[in-house]
């Protein structure tokens, strides 16, 4: 009711508030209250004091929507209301979204016939299309999300603002003017106690628009007809939409827009190799960059292999190459970044054929094209780059620009340093100015100081100045390379898993290769794609017991299928200026040392149908580098090996191998070389002297032992392939049952970022178990 009603008519507020019976209060009392609080403005002066307002209306609680609809059912309550209690019927729309494939191929295994039932279930995941659930009319709820206050804003664009007689303020002068009439009147002369206090306001007041047709008899059907005409009029479409969208702190529920799975990326960069040149060039050089974090104390990136090589100086190793593949000629990179800080490093390495052989290289090269030792090192720092290249304009003081008001240059430098803090949220790789850099402070790599331990020192070191880089061995060289911030779509490029990645015009081109991220902590988005990776690091080897001439050493690495020489899969990636994928890779070789350290990185694809055959198999060989009579070049001195599934799981982690002198008898890839097998001879009785850290970057094995446990018994449970041994358990119908739901309760102590990368595949087992209860012994599962 507006204020009009009030100051024109009192007898119709006296009479709704006794019908209303407002608090059990007599009328006069509440005609006494309205007349102290709404009456002349000259009165309450006069009275001097403050009363205490007579509460008219006691305070409603607004109604619990859903507890009102809880307890009453829709069925009982019909009407035109109904509606508005009832859950829409057609709210949720069900939807298929294909899935995009950002690659000309696609992305499941190459062995399409045999597959394990954890790539079988990672390919439904990753290859289905999207199953959408959408509800139509989620855009009328009050529910805050970050589109709630614009889509609110949207909706009341163009709408006339009502004005009541309420919200209008009257000016100091209108006060002024109605003082001075109620002062010409004397207080004696108006009645006391009522609304005729106020009657010069009646008498200035306008009155209302009369309403026709008040006293004529009309019938209810005809009335509620015209009534329902009238509402229509002038309705605003959506007339929930003028309800103020709720604030953020307030709100009751919020929910976030859900965007389309995919796979994680971080901020990239672009690093493009230009030129490579050194002070004497005999033999051929190859380079690897990678990242580096040395906060984290952690490789970030794997590596990418380049050859800037003359012709000339390719042509010394066609013997080892016969056939190259197109992909490892790539010469520029994207490295992608998630947590970008200043304490990224670009490491740069170099790697040469062996050095007592410099003076006969082609020689040299046609017998040990094969293997590699280490040479030179150096670093970037990549948020230098950055800092130095940001979003500067280095242009004249004197020119135009600056005379419209920019500042000067020293100016604009000050202020864009203080906007990019060294603080790692102020390190943004995503937009700096592209950078040409040429790298002159190159370091010889010493074969005693090969570890990722001394190299994050040497990276502490280069920070600031210190004496520690002036005591390594300087080597004369220049590299020239080109650093930018990645463009969206990149042209020409290969994933991690060398598949052509969309745009791909022409395969001939030299191609730029994706590298993988090994992000410095943990990332909680689940996997989209198919990826099945494994990288071996061989860390060191202490030969120092062994007896014999067994110096100049290399490790082969081989991913074994069984146990035959002949079943070396060729699942092993190529390096630079070499085939796609081959069956073996080398370590490279410390001159003249009987416990070498390695730094290298073997990167290979994991089978899609893994069995307990599968291992990595190690041999030692001792490399004659100087050809004698009757002396082989490649000597084996010791066997070792890795079995790559048991128990239902894929082995990863750092592992300490003891080395057997002999070769392996029959049936060892089921077994660790740490089982003292009969007959075996074993370097330093039997300890471990050969380190190797082996990973995965698996969107298939979840290397959780918790869900690794639940998956496997999933399996075994759909395969129905009793008994299967878990570890010490053997799993049969009798006690499957238990074993399943105590896996299922363990799963509470798996590793949140792993349990979120593999969701899909974890939400999908569980709601098949509780939608399809599994049938054990012939009873259904409870």
């Amino acid at each position: 009711m507006g204020r009009g009603y009030f100051e024109g008519d009192p007898t119709i507020v006296n009479s709704r508030m006794q019908e209303k019976g407002v608090n059990g209060t007599v009328a006069a009392e509440v005609r006494k209250q309205v007349s102290r609080e709404y009456g002349s403005p000259q009165l309450t002066k006069k009275r001097g004091g403050v009363s205490n307002p007579l509460s008219l209306s006691e305070v409603v609680e607004p109604v619990d929507f859903e507890e009102y609809v809880s307890s009453h059912a829709p069925g009982v309550e019909p009407g035109p209301l109904r509606q508005l209690m009832e859950f829409p019927q057609d709210d949720l729309e069900l939807l298929h979204l294909d899935k995009e494939c950002i690659t000309l191929e696609p992305r499941v295994p190459d062995e399409e016939d045999s597959l394990d039932p954890r790539v079988r279930d990672a390919l439904s995941v990753y290859t289905d299309d999207w199953l959408v659930i959408q509800r139509k009319y989620r855009h009328y709820s009050t529910t805050f999300t970050p589109h709630s206050s614009e889509r609110q804003r949207e909706r009341q664009r163009g709408l006339v603002k009502q004005t009541f007689e309420l919200d209008v303020t009257t000016t100091d002068h209108q006060d002024d003017q109605d003082d001075a009439k109620r002062r010409s009147v004397g207080l004696d002369e108006t009645p006391r106690g009522s609304w005729a206090s106020s009657i010069f306001d009646l008498k200035n007041s306008t009155p209302d628009a009369l309403l026709p047709s008040v006293l004529e008899r009309t019938a209810l059907e005809d009335m509620d007809h015209c009534n329902t005409e009238a509402r229509q009029q002038g309705r605003h479409s959506d007339l929930l939409g003028l309800y103020p969208p709720p604030d953020e702190d307030e709100a009751v529920e919020r929910c976030s827009t859900v965007d389309v799975p995919k796979e994680h990326c971080g901020q990239r960069i672009m690093v493009k190799c230009l030129a490579l040149k050194f002070e004497i060039e005999i033999e051929p050089i190859f380079g690897i960059l990678a990242l580096y974090d040395i906060k984290e104390k952690k490789k970030i990136s794997e590596n990418f292999y380049f050859d800037l090589n003359s012709d000339q100086m390719k042509g010394l190793l066609k013997p080892h190459t016969p056939h190259i593949a197109i992909s490892t000629l790539a010469r520029s990179a994207i490295f992608s970044i998630t947590y970008p800080s200043a304490d990224i490093f670009l490491v740069i390495k170099h790697k040469e054929k062996l050095e007592k052989l410099r003076l006969q290289a082609e020689q040299s090269c046609n017998r040990l094209g094969r293997f590699r030792m280490p040479f030179a090192w150096t670093a970037i720092h990549l948020v230098n780059v950055v800092s130095s290249m940001g979003s500067l304009d280095r242009s004249d003081p004197d020119s135009d620009s600056e005379k419209k008001g920019h500042g000067t240059w020293n100016e604009r430098k000050k202020k864009t340093f203080e906007r990019m803090s060294i603080a790692d949220d102020m390190c943004n790789f995503a937009t700096f100015r592209p950078a040409t850099l040429t790298v002159t402070n190159f370091f010889k790599q010493e074969g005693d100081r090969l570890s990722d331990e001394d190299l994050y020192k040497f990276l502490a070191d280069m920070r600031r100045p210190s004496s520690v880089l002036r005591r390594l061995r300087p080597v004369t060289a220049q590299l020239k390379i080109d650093i930018s911030p990645a463009p969206d779509l990149p042209h020409y490029c290969l994933s991690p898993e060398l598949l052509h990645v969309k745009p791909y015009p022409d395969p001939r081109v030299r191609p730029t290769k994706e590298v993988l991220e090994f992000p410095a902590r943990d990332v909680y988005t689940p996997h989209t794609t198919y990826r099945n990776l494994l990288y071996v690091y061989p860390k060191s080897l202490n030969f120092s017991s062994r007896q014999g001439s067994v110096r100049n050493i290399a490790v082969k690495v081989q991913f074994m299928a069984g146990e035959d020489p002949s079943q070396a899969l060729p699942v092993i990636f190529g390096k630079s200026s070499c085939a796609e994928f081959t069956n073996e890779t080398y370590s490279p070789i410390i001159y003249h040392n009987k416990s070498p350290e390695f730094y290298e990185e073997m990167k290979m694809k994991i089978p899609a149908n893994l069995t307990d055959n599968h291992h990595l198999m190690f041999t030692f060989y001792h490399i004659s580098c100087q050809p004698k009579q009757n002396t082989p070049l490649e000597t084996p001195v010791g066997y070792t090996w890795i079995p790559l599934m048991q128990h239902g799981r894929l082995k990863t982690g750092s592992f300490s191998l003891p080395v057997s002198v002999e070769k392996p008898p029959p049936s060892y890839s089921v077994l660790t070389p740490d089982v003292q097998l009969p007959g075996m001879k074993w370097v330093d009785n039997h300890k471990g002297v050969f380190s190797v850290e082996v990973t995965a970057a698996s969107s298939v094995h979840t290397q959780d032992p918790f869900l690794d446990k639940f998956f496997t018994l999933v399996y075994v449970l759909e395969e129905y392939s009793f008994p299967f041994r878990l570890k010490d358990v053997i799993i049969t119908e009798s006690n499957m049952e238990a074993e399943l739901k105590s896996s299922m309760v363990a799963l509470r102590g798996a590793l949140l970022d792993t349990c979120v990368s593999f969701l899909h595949q974890l939400l999908n087992k569980i709601i098949q178990l509780i939608v399809f209860p599994p049938v054990i012994g012939g009873q259904i599962g409870k």
